[in-house]
């Protein structure tokens, strides 16, 4: 089996199996608000602080500003650092929307893909990545085109999808059958906030644990507690998913 990229994130990697398989694109999905961007934060700050791999996040939804005070928000002190050593590139809603065409992007980031060595990719999200096309065919030709195109590079890449659903949509398109994994951030309403949940429906090549575990987002990112996955929301269980 390929290498296997460390999330940051302890209890996660281990229902994981140690991480992300290298080069792997894993399609991260749930509501608004469930932690799936703080997770992109988290994944590439720990390549670029701990695992010597720079990273790159694209958003089409915050600018630069905004992403810098989210990962400070969760104790990320030296984003702001990674991001003028070049360490993490970052491109805010202003420079991907700027050009309002798909090749014109692409172009934008193909070039640095390119010229610049990275190993980890956040897209954050696929929902609005996709509003650049007129049709599904050719939002799914797209979609398999940049998921060969960041496997080429050497990338290993979360891709951020919002659903409107409480509970994860697990027939939501063609993007479950191009991506290698398939990740879902869960939150149920209670009388005193939100309980929140991961789980780890699929990821290919790897034995991985399906149960659902409870997380917590708080001033120092994203915690999984992998060892109260009992309660199972689903049933589940520990086995390879191909």
């Amino acid at each position: 089996m390929s290498d296997i990229i460390r999330t940051g994130i302890d209890g996660l990697d281990s229902i994981l199996g140690g991480g992300i398989g290298e080069r792997s694109t894993v399609l991260v999905s749930g509501n608004p608000g469930t932690g799936k961007s703080i997770f992109g934060i988290q994944y590439l700050y720990t390549g670029a602080t701990e695992e010597d791999q720079r990273g790159i996040y694209i958003s089409f939804e915050e600018n630069a500003d905004d992403i810098r005070r989210a990962a400070e928000s969760i104790g990320m002190e030296h984003w702001q650092e990674l991001v003028e050593s070049g360490d993490i590139k970052v491109y805010g809603k202003n420079k991907m929307l700027r050009e309002g065409d798909f090749t014109a992007t692409m172009d934008l980031l193909l070039e640095d893909f390119a010229d610049e060595s990275y190993d980890r990719l956040v897209l954050d999200s696929l929902t609005m990545f996709q509003l650049f096309f007129d049709d599904e065919k050719e939002k799914r030709t797209y979609l398999l085109k940049f998921s060969d195109i960041l496997k080429q590079h050497g990338m290993t890449s979360l891709l951020i999808n919002e659903q409107g659903a409480v509970f994860p949509e697990t027939e939501i398109g063609l993007e479950n059958f191009l991506t290698d994994g398939n990740i879902y951030f869960i939150q149920t309403p209670t009388d005193s906030g939100v309980n929140r949940y991961v789980w780890v429906a699929k990821m290919r090549k790897q034995s991985i644990n399906t149960d659902i575990f409870p997380m917590e987002i708080s001033d120092e990112g994203i915690t999984v507690y992998e060892r109260a996955g009992g309660f199972s929301m689903m049933g589940g269980g520990s086995g390879p998913s191909f």
